[in-house]
């Protein structure tokens, strides 16, 4: 399936010069939507993946059924001031500022194996923040699987040593 061609892609936003690519288009069709979770699915199962760990707020749509086909834990990675119960926070660097991210300290216990989702990869600031904030909790990280992965952008750099899967590619 074609799915950069279900991918709408917007000039200008969130700031002049940038060319957002816009997944909801993809994930208002059902097919592309389903498929996309069983190529997640069929990568990641006898993984012994314990927890899918989903960044804010995309990152949910794809890990939360992920988790559950996985018959793994779903843990969100969110914004400062989101979370309930006592956390761990990080600063990191994204594509137009910075900000911060969080995670409940009791999300993942010492050795649990652990998939990052989001849906997108970019300059890595976001991603690299959460891998921090898994590690900082002793959780050993199987991987990162993204949606969609900017490459000129060099996020993986920010990654090194850990498996990255993206499922479209744009130069």
């Amino acid at each position: 399936m074609d799915y950069k061609a279900l991918i709408r892609e917007v000039p200008d936003f969130p700031k002049p010069g940038i060319l957002f690519y816009d997944i909801t288009t993809l994930l208002k069709d059902p097919h592309a939507f389903r498929n996309i979770l069983d190529d997640l699915t069929r990568r990641y199962r006898g993984k012994q993946i314990s927890k899918i760990v989903g960044i804010e707020s995309r990152g949910f749509i794809l890990g939360s059924p992920l988790a559950y086909q996985l018959g793994a834990g779903f843990v969100p990675v969110r914004k400062p001031g989101k979370l309930p119960a006592d956390s761990f926070e990080v600063k990191y660097n994204l594509e137009y500022g910075s900000n911060s991210l969080a995670i409940h300290r009791d999300a993942i216990a010492i050795g649990e194996r652990v998939l990052i989702v989001d849906d997108l990869l970019a300059t890595g600031g976001t991603a690299a923040a959460t891998v921090r904030l898994v590690r900082q909790l002793g959780g050993e990280i199987v991987g990162l699987a993204f949606l969609v992965e900017l490459a000129a952008l060099k996020g993986r750099d920010k990654l090194n040593g850990c498996e990255i899967h993206s499922m479209i590619t744009y130069s």
